[in-house]
């Protein structure tokens, strides 16, 4: 490494990072970006001095911090078409071409305009292109764009710019009706006509001349070489509902920083504490949600986690977390598609965390992993047959018989509802009640044994039959099989909680369509409830339902069932969803309390019908409002909302790859 990089990389640390920039992106950018070659020979020793330095024209190329700091209030996220007024010596566009696919740049004056195609070309820039024109006219052939950057100060709004932009596009401008002052705003074009303005920062920067800014000719700019800078720095807020969110909320940089103190404090008060996810397949998702159960746990005395996950799954997870004496299984944990959904490093950290701290406690006091879902069909009936061989072996012989009735379709279920529903193969619906009945009613019989072990064999029963029943009326429609696998998951939580006793504190983990309070959403209108519902209309409010959200990144999904996993991006919010509004807040990450004081002003702005979107362990981007959004009111659906600007897809454990103890256990029994 040179001197001269060794002093850029210096400069990024000291200078631009060390006075809040954050956007890893604009960092790496600044970082590659040979600012030498876009200044004059002479002051190439100056190159990265904490100052504006002259170039040609009379003119001065912006200090690094300001370059830096402008740039990542674009909120570029990579592959962007750019467009920026004035192009100085080009080095500002060269920190856009780093991140953006193209950066398209129109310089006024003659002289600087060869000069920064010059530099631009030393430095292997190709993906910039220059025009020596009116700055203020923009460049609209080549319009619109994803983002315009104005580097110099407009008397207002440049609307002929905003023009220029895509829809959800970012102009960042110094504008002000004084010459020698301005405020930095940044526009985001919502749809034709409206826009949403945030005031950044008060600055000074050259006037912007042009037909659609000051005349050259006004004898009152006689500072048109002063150097722009930032007098004074503020937090990015709209006066409008983005504003008054992140008034509201609490900020965090990430989830490990995040300040989860007065959260705890009120979801610490309920019985039961619902904790969702916008997709089944977003790390932060599920490193947030752990942190919290954590410290739910920890300190509030939670002793249930009951995940959207099959009941056989989750109970091995559960022998391994409470350290029950009992033999491995034959069969893999979570290895039926989606595999990735509970099959992956960030729940893994959670597990072993729970096994470790479940150790040093008595057994009646230890946390249990358990499993709501209804998909199980096979599994649980294989489980109550492994059960009562060792307690009754005459009932396991008749459960073996009744559950027979269901072979024939082990490789898909859902042919065996088709079936019965058309009349092709009898139901086997009797039999499987009736087993569920016999194992219910000896209960008293088996009492002797493991109670744990009892209970889970009637849990799986009980799977069973409600599985039956579900692949039987999927064929109906979605309602009645979506209502039978929430009332399911529902009823089980009901179970456990009777289970562990009078003072059992559970949290639920699923995804927010199921957490949610459905009849805050276009939910309701088709006839369908979920276990978010349920629980609000049994506990009031003593259930809490924490939502999750984002804007873009990347997400392990499918493409369709059964098929493999795969790092889908994430396409930015849709303009008239939620999730557009919170990323219009600036901020990385955000927990929003919507019953607390400081929500009292925004909660009628949020509380009008908007898309929510929602991806499960399917995700079709081309499709994606259709397949992917719907209507709800967010204030009446969650009690809290954790916002997270970028995310990334969880890492999953492969199958294959699961060998031996004690890393990898429970995942690879």
């Amino acid at each position: 490494m040179t001197n001269l990089e060794k002093t850029r990389i210096k400069m990024v640390e000291t200078q631009i990072y060390a006075r809040g920039v954050r956007d890893p992106k604009v960092l790496m950018a600044m970082a590659q970006v040979p600012r030498e070659v876009f200044v004059p020979v002479g002051l190439r020793d100056l190159a990265y001095a904490d100052r504006p330095l002259p170039i040609e024209a009379g003119q001065t190329i912006s200090q690094p911090y300001i370059v830096a700091y402008m740039v990542e209030a674009l909120g570029l996220q990579g592959g962007e078409k750019i467009l920026e007024i004035g192009a100085g010596s080009g080095y500002a566009a060269a920190v856009l071409a780093e991140i953006a696919t193209e950066v398209y740049t129109v310089e006024s004056i003659v002289e600087l305009a060869d000069y920064a195609r010059h530099n631009l070309k030393k430095a292997g820039y190709d993906n910039v292109h220059i025009l020596r024109a009116d700055g203020t006219e923009g460049w609209k052939e080549k319009a619109p764009f994803d983002a315009i950057l104005v580097s110099a100060g407009a008397p207002e709004v440049p609307h002929h710019l905003l023009e220029q932009l895509v829809q959800g596009g970012r102009i960042v401008v110094p504008v002000g009706p004084d010459k020698l002052s301005q405020e930095l705003v940044r526009i985001t074009k919502i749809d034709t006509g409206k826009y949403v303005r945030e005031d950044l920062a008060d600055v000074r920067f050259v006037p912007l001349i042009g037909k659609h800014g000051w005349e050259e000719d006004d004898e009152t700019l006689t500072l048109q070489s002063a150097p722009p800078r930032v007098v004074q720095k503020r937090p990015a807020k709209a006066a409008t509902l983005p504003g008054l969110i992140a008034g509201a909320a609490s900020v965090f940089e990430s989830p490990d920083s995040a300040d989860l103190d007065a959260l705890i404090k009120r979801a610490g008060e309920a019985k039961v504490v619902l904790i969702g996810e916008a997709s089944h397949g977003t790390s932060e998702f599920y490193r947030m949600r752990a942190q919290i159960t954590k410290r739910l746990i920890e300190e509030k005395g939670f002793n249930i986690v009951a995940a959207e996950a099959d009941w056989p799954d989750a109970a091995q997870i559960d022998n391994y977390v409470r350290h029950h004496d009992v033999p491995p299984s034959e069969w893999t944990t979570f290895a039926r598609f989606p595999t990735w959904m509970w099959r992956n490093e960030e729940v893994r950290e959670f597990i072993n965390w729970l096994h470790v701290r479940n150790e040093k406690l008595p057994a009646e006091d230890r946390t249990g992993f358990y499993g709501l879902d209804v998909y199980s069909l096979y599994t649980s009936a294989g489980e109550v047959i492994k059960y009562l061989e060792g307690v009754d072996p005459d009932l396991a012989e008749l459960a073996r018989r009744r559950y027979g009735c269901l072979s024939p379709w082990e490789a898909d279920p859902a042919a065996y509802g088709r079936a019965a529903l058309m009349g092709e193969y009898r139901s086997c619906e009797d039999d499987i009640v009736n087993m569920l009945t016999d194992l219910l009613r000896k209960r008293q019989e088996h009492a002797g044994f493991d109670s744990a072990q009892l209970f889970s064999a009637e849990q799986n029963a009980a799977v069973v039959a409600a599985a039956e029943k579900y692949y039987r009326i999927m064929y109906y429609g979605s309602r009645a099989s979506w209502n039978l696998r929430d009332q399911h998951m529902f009823d089980t939580l009901g179970r456990i909680r009777k289970h562990r006793g009078d003072d059992a504190k559970a949290v639920v983990w699923a995804h927010n369509s199921h957490i949610g309070n459905a009849t805050a959403t276009e939910m309701s209108k088709r006839g369908e409830y979920n276990i978010g519902q349920l629980c609000r209309e049994a506990f009031g409010d003593e259930s809490y339902h924490i939502g999750f959200g984002t804007h873009d990144g990347t997400v392990a999904a499918a493409t369709e069932w059964g098929g493999p996993m795969e790092i889908k991006k994430v396409r930015p919010s849709h303009p008239q969803s939620y999730e557009h509004i919170f990323h219009l807040t600036n901020a990385p990450g955000l927990i929003l309390q919507m019953d607390s004081e400081k929500a009292d002003e925004l909660r009628p702005g949020l509380s009008h019908p908007r898309l929510e979107r929602a991806i499960g362990v399917i995700y079709r981007p081309e499709t994606e409002l259709a397949s992917h959004y719907f209507e709800a009111v967010l204030p009446r659906q969650f009690d809290a909302y954790i916002w997270i600007d970028h995310t990334r897809a969880v890492t999953p454990i492969p199958v294959k790859d699961i060998e031996g103890m004690p890393d990898t256990y429970p995942f690879g029994v």
